[in-house]
């Protein structure tokens, strides 16, 4: 029988760990997990965190599974159930919108891309599955912390970078848009990420009605609003996409 290379064997349980166990995990939970030596599990998480394959939290030094993974693994993204169940209606909604979709979930104090749909149009475009995105100020962000309390604790506690002039980081101001992207059900950006960019979004719940995600669109602002206002067509577009996987996920009729 061949020989198996033992780093590569605690890596790959160490991956296995961080993705079966809770949210985060520390140094001496990993290390007593697996029956490793503290400085065995240190030098193998760092070479894994370099890689992009492990994520550290600088607050509380602990670990979590890393975007990198998600980068590498469209077989997996494949097999995800979230964007299994929006695979057609994302493609649907940039048929009908014209513009960018993009499906996202929380990761760390961000969110996390895990599908892309391009704009239906020759231009030129870059795949942005695994990028990173903030929670505060971009659609998809906003419809996560209204509605995932996890989501709203990463905003409350971190700082809220301005990107923009029109950038919400006033925690009360935050707060308020919270409240607003609850009662009517999607969430808005207009300009407060990208300058000239604006974009809606709305959630997604799974079948304990729990949301797992946020599906919108991103595109120029004087495609995406008019008159100063977001076009109605496109926001209820959107939310009839957010309610389409929510159904598909058994989460029933919202």
């Amino acid at each position: 029988m061949a020989r198996t290379i033992q780093s590569l064997e605690r890596a790959a349980a160490m991956l296995r760990l961080l993705a079966g166990g809770e949210r985060r995990l520390g140094l001496s939970d990993i290390s007593s997990s697996l029956g490793l030596a503290k400085g065995t599990a240190h030098g193998i998480l760092r070479t894994l965190q370099q890689e992009g394959f492990v994520e550290q939290d600088a607050t509380s030094g602990r670990y979590q599974l890393g975007a990198e993974l998600l980068r590498l693994g469209n077989s997996y993204l494949d097999v995800h159930e979230l964007r299994a169940r929006a695979l057609v209606w994302t493609d649907d909604l940039a048929r009908s919108s014209g513009e960018a979709v993009y499906l996202g979930v929380l990761h760390q104090q961000g969110v996390l891309v895990v599908h892309h749909v391009f704009r239906p149009d020759d231009s030129r475009q870059v795949l942005e599955v695994g990028a990173m995105q903030p929670l505060h100020c971009t659609a998809l962000g906003k419809v996560l912390s209204a509605y995932d309390p996890v989501a709203h604790s990463e905003v409350v506690e971190a700082e809220r970078a301005a990107f923009t002039p029109r950038t919400v980081t006033g925690l009360g101001d935050f707060e308020g848009l919270m409240d607003l992207t609850r009662a009517r059900g999607w969430a808005a950006d207009v300009e407060e990420t990208w300058e000239g960019v604006a974009s809606v979004a709305a959630p997604i719940h799974d079948r304990r009605r729990m949301p797992v995600g946020a599906v919108g669109i991103t595109g120029a602002v004087e495609r995406v609003c008019q008159d100063g206002e977001l076009r109605p067509e496109i926001v209820a577009a959107v939310r009839d996409c957010a309610r389409a996987v929510s159904r598909d996920l058994g989460a029933g009729r919202f």
